[in-house]
């Protein structure tokens, strides 16, 4: 007969490895290549930043759209202005926000 702290031990190696398994399907929707085209800055909602981990091969800026995600690369121009606009407009806000609230 199998004992309690066997079937334990299985069960909690069964959690284990499907949390692991889990945790690896995130990584899923990471840029693996960079988009070619400069999107109009009027069509970006916002951004976030990628950085190479060892399910995601690049670095980047994947600026969120209405029509969804767009993986671009930082070493570009284009791509450090529009996140410098994004964050100036950030601080704009933050300002206006703390002057009303004192």
């Amino acid at each position: 007969m199998v004992s309690v702290k066997a079937t334990a031990a299985v069960i909690t190696l069964l959690t284990v490895c499907m949390l692991a398994t889990n945790t690896s399907a995130v990584y899923y929707e990471c840029c693996r290549r960079y988009m070619v085209i400069k999107i109009p800055f009027a069509a970006i909602k916002g951004y976030s930043v990628q950085t190479v981990t060892e399910m995601c091969p690049i670095n980047a800026i994947i600026f969120h759209t209405k029509k969804g995600k767009a993986c671009t690369n930082p070493a570009l121009n284009w791509v450090m202005d529009y996140v410098n606009r994004i964050r100036n407009k950030a601080q704009m806000v933050h300002m206006k926000t703390s002057k009303k609230q004192q």
